[in-house]
């Protein structure tokens, strides 16, 4: 990339000026003239004086500008200039650049919203505090080749990233060649993702389907053999594989929701949402099982509405596993409340809480911390003859992890439980 001085603006013409100097000349010319008339100077003379006035008022003087816009060309780091800082700024994926001792030049938004420490002047290593970054650095500047690095950013949520620094040739001041150092970084979360969705769905799914299938391949044999020419047996089976089969297909279903999930954790939702329709639309559509199982559904909700960031159909499905855990596990209860507050926080922030009680028989305190790992059930048997997976908890701990949210747990054996989804506020984010 060669960078070339600004050429000086070219000469004016003869026209412009004499007609810029015609004032100087005219008063030149009126001066001698009269001091000719007085006899104190010769014609000859003043003729000489004006002539040597015209040439300085028409002959152009650029030698101190060219000098100085030369002096300036030189004291402005080719690199350094409004073009280099656009093509960094224009690159899709965080992109820095710096010079050969390690400090930054120019970085685009993209690399200030994934390392906010970074700061132009300064050494990159202060900012970047990975192992891999800083060896792949250090060996990049000494040897001046290319050098890869994968790490792992555990804030704010895990992501794989890919480090690529590659030198590049730049320009000096006097003609010369220098080497700077470009870093992209290739956010490689998406394809882990699928890679370790793959292996999970895969022993997930071998383990948790191995029962309904079995079931189900009993059942056939058994309708093919002994019930073959038995009504009564024959619609009982039945009646056992169709719930095996909804058994089969809500698990399915839960894999691939904790699936999509996991894939998309790593990007915030942008938009905003408002969270009293979604709380209402979920109970109003649990209304029927709330009837079944002779449980009344309170509704705590404020008027004004309540703005978060967020994805509307996971939210959706987070809140209708939270009230319907509620209306199965807590059902002796007889009375579930959902409610919906503000509060602030240590940090002067403002957290969103959505709390869903049950006033059933409890869970016990050594079954809290792993509520919400994958197929973990506190009561195998009851889970499943509710219709449980043992994936929603899990895929509500996952939903909140992508909203930048928690879960909150609290329960008493015998006093029912509390679940709290916690969202930080749309002004929060902003």
């Amino acid at each position: 990339m060669a960078i070339d001085a600004p050429s000086s603006p070219p000469a004016q013409p003869w026209s412009d000026r004499l007609r810029h100097s015609t004032i100087i000349l005219i008063a030149a010319a009126l001066a001698l003239s009269t001091v000719v008339s007085l006899g104190e100077l010769s014609a000859l003379h003043a003729a000489i004086i004006f002539l040597c006035i015209a040439a300085a008022a028409l002959i152009p003087w650029r030698l101190h500008d060219t000098v100085a816009s030369r002096e300036d060309v030189r004291r402005v780091n080719p690199v350094e200039t409004a073009a280099v800082a656009a093509v960094v700024a224009g690159m899709p994926d965080p992109a820095v650049l710096l010079d050969r001792a390690g400090r930054v030049i120019h970085l685009n938004a993209a690399a200030a919203q994934l390392a906010p420490a970074l700061r132009k002047n300064e050494l990159a290593q202060f900012a970047l505090r990975s192992p891999e970054i800083i060896t792949a650095l250090r060996e990049s500047i000494a040897t001046t080749e290319p050098r890869r690095a994968t790490y792992l950013d555990h804030v704010p949520v895990d992501r794989w990233m890919e480090l690529i620094i590659t030198p590049v040739p730049v320009p000096t001041n006097f003609g010369g060649a220098d080497k700077c150092m470009l870093m992209t970084f290739h956010d490689q979360t998406p394809l882990r993702r699928v890679e370790e969705m793959r292996a999970d769905f895969v022993a997930n799914a071998s383990h948790e389907l191995r029962t309904p299938l079995a079931a189900l391949s009993g059942f056939i044999d058994t309708l093919q053999g002994q019930a073959k020419d038995d009504p009564k047996a024959r619609e009982r089976f039945l009646g056992i594989m169709h719930n095996q089969a909804t058994r089969m297909a809500r698990l399915i279903d839960d894999l691939l929701s904790l699936s999509r999930v996991e894939l998309s954790a790593h990007v915030r939702p942008d938009t905003l949402v408002d969270l009293l329709p979604i709380i209402r639309q979920v109970a109003d559509g649990l209304e029927p099982l709330a009837r079944e199982r002779q449980v009344e559904v309170e509704t705590h909700l404020p008027d004004d509405p309540v703005m978060i960031a967020g994805d509307r159909e996971e939210l959706l499905r987070l809140f209708e596993n939270l009230i319907e855990n509620a209306l199965k596990y807590g059902a002796s209860g007889g009375r579930v409340i959902v409610s919906l507050t503000t509060t602030p926080t240590t940090d002067g922030t403002q957290e969103i809480r959505v709390t869903v009680r049950d006033f059933g028989p409890g869970i016990a305190p050594e079954h809290l911390p792993r509520l919400t790992e994958r197929f973990y059930r506190v009561d195998v048997g009851d889970s499943r003859s509710q219709g449980g997976t043992g994936l929603g908890l899990s895929l509500v701990k996952h939903i909140l992890n992508r909203h930048r949210g928690r879960l909150l747990i609290e329960s008493v054996p015998k006093q029912g439980a509390t679940f709290t989804a916690c969202f930080p506020s749309a002004k929060t984010l902003v």
